[in-house]
């Protein structure tokens, strides 16, 4: 966006002045000397070719430990990992699978594509998880499981939600996707579930360009899955390249989460002002134990000067900070025939159009990286009214 602004290191780049961040955002995924000798060392010993190999044993074996669980399957993605959670639950044409209206596409389709049918219910207010009160109002005798997602570093009450699904009999698959290594009233998050699903997806906290896994304790579970998925061989397999990057990665991911949570503390406790949308970081039961994959943020627009969420993103991705907008709300973006909807979603709605989440490498650099992305904040809030004046007048900018 161009203006008559004169150039003046007060101003935003969005308006002309220099970025905060010249070079951008930080590389993802990062040069990890851990993670490159792994990966060697899979190619020197021919393990690489391996259809189950020691990678994928190892990596197997380190994911149960971490979770405390019995069996941890690999999968080629998150979704995939999702999709065989629910098959192993039983979920079939006519089923109903309860879930939040503001959550990942992919859980929703999951469930579209067993032939049943999603049933959305709205999240609690300003935040980014399901509303446990408004779960019973959604139950049919058709429910046969809730899919829950932990998101933008907020936990569910995984206790409540638990003792919720006994009561009415229904399974829980959990999406910990997000949140690895993250604690909920002393287990990790991903135990809590009949089965989890987790992503190592390319810019998750774990990274193997692709991947997930299923977390469960079930042995019925397991077999379900195991008669889908065995055709000969594999139907979705994890390599064993990506297995060999993702152990260095996992046994470090308590430190690297540390150092995340500890930049977020920063945040809010520096930049008040202009993070008060990060409810997440000081309130709920678990806030100190979550993990921080992309930090939501709630875009308020009294604290903006009714900056629109999509334009405060752009502000600051101009000074080099990787902000940008989160899951659409599912009922804005699926066709009404396809899901039954708990009420009007009105929460929902509102977290479809004033979250932003930032990426988490910036969270790993530590006090300096923290103290630049609150200038970048600031300097935006404080030209809110310019930079919505200067977009009305030239929209297309």
């Amino acid at each position: 966006m161009s203006t008559n602004a004169p150039q003046s290191a007060s101003l935003p780049a969005l308006l002309g002045g220099p970025p905060v961040r010249p070079a951008g955002p930080p590389r993802w995924p990062e040069d990890a000397p851990d993670v490159r000798e792994s990966v060697e060392r899979a190619l020197r010993d021919g393990s690489w070719a391996s259809y189950h190999g020691p990678n994928s044993e190892a990596l197997s074996a380190a994911l149960r430990q971490e979770f405390q669980v019995q069996h941890a399957g690999l999968f080629a993605s998150g979704t995939a990992a999702v999709e065989m959670g629910l098959r192993g639950l039983r979920v079939g044409s006519g089923d109903e699978v309860l879930m939040s209206a503001y959550d990942f596409k992919g859980n929703f389709q999951d469930v579209l594509a067993l032939d049943a049918t999603p049933v959305l219910v709205d999240v609690l207010p300003g935040r980014w998880m399901i509303d446990t009160e408004r779960i019973a109002e959604g139950i049919s005798d058709r429910t046969k499981v809730l899919l829950v997602s932990h998101l933008h570093g907020e936990l569910l009450d995984m206790p409540a939600l638990r003792q919720l699904a006994d009561r009415h009999g229904l399974a829980i698959l959990e999406d910990a996707c997000q949140v690895p290594g993250a604690v909920i009233a002393g287990r990790r998050a991903g135990a809590w579930g009949d089965a989890a699903a987790l992503s190592f997806g390319g810019s998750k906290l774990l990274s193997a360009g692709r991947g997930g896994a299923l977390l469960t304790d079930r042995e019925d579970v397991v077999q379900r899955v195991r008669l889908h998925t065995q055709r000969g061989n594999d139907a979705y397999p994890l390599s064993e390249l990506q297995a060999a990057a993702l152990i260095p990665q996992l046994a470090r991911l308590g430190a690297d989460n540390a150092r995340r949570a500890a930049s977020v503390r920063a945040l809010v406790e520096q930049g008040q002002a202009v993070c008060a949308g990060l409810p997440s970081t000081s309130s709920g039961p678990h806030a100190g134990n979550t993990a921080y994959y992309k930090l939501g943020l709630t875009v308020d627009r009294d604290v903006w000067s009714d900056l629109p969420a999509e334009l405060v993103a752009r502000a600051v991705q101009a000074e080099g900070f990787a902000l940008h907008s989160a899951f659409r709300g599912l009922h804005r973006v699926h066709s009404q025939r396809r899901f039954r909807a708990v009420g009007d979603l009105s929460e929902a709605s509102q977290a479809d159009a004033n979250t932003l989440v930032l990426h988490h490498p910036l969270l790993k650099e530590g006090p300096e990286a923290t103290r630049r992305l609150l200038v970048a904040l600031e300097k935006i809030q404080r030209h809110a009214d310019t930079i919505r004046a200067a977009c009305a007048k030239n929209p297309a900018s």
